[in-house]
């Protein structure tokens, strides 16, 4: 059982910073993929960004555009969304999201995810 907490979130205008956190108990969190996904008002959950267990490989999404970077420490059990340049667009609540396969390649699809968070608002302002 994986349970996680994302942070990081708020208010900031556009062209701003803002990391956002996972942070996981369970002790197979270190071999599983983790995905961030958004949602917005109105709008479907899609998904931003994903890491491998071992951090060493990942994929973004096509709106991503290099802005953002999906990063883990695996001795923290945290993973992080590194995000800048932000756009109104991109406000939304961001979902971390953990598999229960272990040891697989960068996982995307929403319904390969077994464990979610809560979420955390990112709001931006033109």
């Amino acid at each position: 059982q994986v349970q996680l907490v994302e942070s990081g979130g708020g208010l900031v205008q556009a062209g701003d910073s803002l990391r956002l956190s996972c942070a996981a108990s369970g002790r197979t969190f270190g071999s599983v993929g983790v995905g961030w996904f958004r949602q917005a008002p109105g709008k479907e959950r899609e998904f931003v960004a994903g890491i491998n267990w071992k951090g060493d490989n990942s994929y973004y999404a096509s709106f991503v555009e290099g802005r953002f970077t999906v990063s883990r420490d695996n001795a923290k059990n945290t993973v992080y969304l590194q995000m800048y340049g932000l756009k109104p667009e991109d406000t939304a609540v961001y979902y971390c999201a953990a598999s229960s396969r272990p040891y697989t390649a960068v996982v995307v699809p929403a319904t390969q995810f077994a464990y979610w968070g809560q979420g955390t608002q990112v709001t931006v302002s033109a």
